[in-house]
């Protein structure tokens, strides 16, 4: 069995690992910043056609409301017709807002209450155990 000799000390050996270490860690870093922002763009583009989306659904909402209205003025006056199915409309967003107000009560204070009070009982017992 030969061993073969390095020159360079182990000083060397070490501050050489390290240069490459951290030039790994840089270009970890540098991969990880362009997936971010490969990713940021997806997530853009996503997010602008979830508006699209959306706003193609209110279009549609509404031409199928006047669809409704056109539906009705056959059998009543147009008039009329607007009208009723303007009133069910608000009668729709009435019974929404009531619905959604009763949530919003149910979930404020935004303190978790049973968290809150567990950590009591918590700091009780600990109290408790103390003192014995």
């Amino acid at each position: 069995m030969t061993s073969r000799t390095d020159d360079r000390s182990i000083s060397e050996l070490v501050g050489q690992a390290s240069e490459q270490i951290s030039h790994l860690v840089r270009d970890e870093m540098r991969l990880a910043a362009k997936e971010i922002g490969e990713k940021g763009k997806r997530a853009g583009i996503g997010a602008g056609l979830f508006g699209g989306a959306g706003l193609f659904a209110f279009l549609g909402l509404g031409v199928l409301i006047t669809s409704a209205i056109l539906a009705l003025s056959l059998v009543l006056a147009p008039w009329l017709a607007a009208l009723l199915v303007g009133a069910a409309l608000l009668l729709i967003a009435g019974v929404a807002s009531l619905v959604g107000k009763k949530q919003i009560d149910a979930a404020t204070p935004p303190i978790p209450e049973e968290a809150a009070e567990g950590v009591k009982t918590d700091i009780a017992t600990v109290k408790k155990g103390l003192h014995r």
